[in-house]
């Protein structure tokens, strides 16, 4: 990429997610819905989406949970959802599996920099997309000012991969294979990036949200067979990152990351421990 595009706030996701993560999650869009919508249907019911309300969607991906809400909010609601990528949005549009009156619109941009309108949301929702942003604040306060004044956000985001049981089996199980590597920035953009409770509520109140509530939400994390929960393992999460600079290594990682994942199998099914916090917060004025 040019000097110019890396000189864009959060060139490096934007990037990303128009090169192999978005293709991945792409891919895999069936299985990831499947296996993180019990997360986002928390965070749903959290929100009480009603009808005729108009919603934004932060980071809506595939657009599944676009979709979600547009059933709810019905012919006389809108729903926008935002991404910075393109083959996920493309996604998004096409999608013949949830029927609904009401056909969300989606808008390419990132969150942090596009303008979203003012006053214009009853309500803001995200399932795991607002961990990306290299500037959370400048994000959640566009957010803000895209909501109207009582309007409510809330959103769904990992805690750590200590207690993400899910994404943590098969990174053990691969560790001894891969290169020795410093630790991580804990709050650059990622999935783990809100991860720390009194960040968050840092971030949140910064941005300019009022009633910031933090809960912590557990259930078990996992949709699919054996073969194709090491077919995930090895794409997405921590151990997927590794594997998209160093694919060679892939070799000599999965036979033990499908030993790890076959002693969680339960009913046929690979299913986990997974850990998040729903958020939810209000703009006051």
């Amino acid at each position: 990429m040019s000097d110019t595009v890396h000189a864009v706030p959060n060139a490096a996701q934007i990037e990303s997610w128009n090169g192999a993560a978005g293709q991945t999650w792409t891919q895999f869009q069936d299985q990831l819905d499947r296996q993180i919508d019990p997360l986002g249907q928390e965070a749903l019911r959290t929100l009480v989406p009603a009808t005729g309300e108009q919603l934004l969607d932060i980071g809506c991906g595939c657009g599944q949970t676009s979709w979600q809400l547009a059933q709810r909010v019905g012919l006389d609601g809108a729903v926008l959802g935002v991404d910075v990528s393109q083959s996920m949005l493309q996604a998004a549009r096409q999608r013949t599996d949830l029927p609904s009156p009401l056909a969300p619109l989606f808008l390419h941009g990132d969150v942090q920099l596009t303008d979203l309108g003012a006053a214009r949301f009853d309500g803001a929702f995200s399932r795991f997309g607002v961990m990306f942003c290299a500037d959370p604040v400048a994000a959640f306060a566009n957010v803000l000012r895209a909501l109207k004044p009582g309007g409510r956000l809330v959103f769904v985001c990992w805690r750590s991969l200590a207690q993400n049981i899910w994404m943590r089996v098969p990174l053990e199980a691969a560790q001894p294979f891969l290169p020795a590597t410093a630790p991580p920035d804990p709050h650059a953009p990622g999935p783990f990036a809100l991860a720390d409770a009194a960040r968050l509520r840092t971030v949140l109140t910064q941005a300019g949200f009022a009633e910031v509530t933090l809960r912590a939400f557990d259930c078990l994390v996992g949709a699919s067979d054996l073969d194709a929960s090491l077919s995930l393992a090895l794409r997405v999460g921590p151990l997927g990152s590794v594997l998209r600079e160093s694919p060679a290594l892939e070799a000599s990682i999965a036979a033990p990351v499908r030993a790890a994942l076959g002693r969680h199998v339960h009913a046929g099914v690979v299913r986990m421990g997974g850990a998040a916090w729903i958020v939810s917060a209000r703009r006051s004025i």
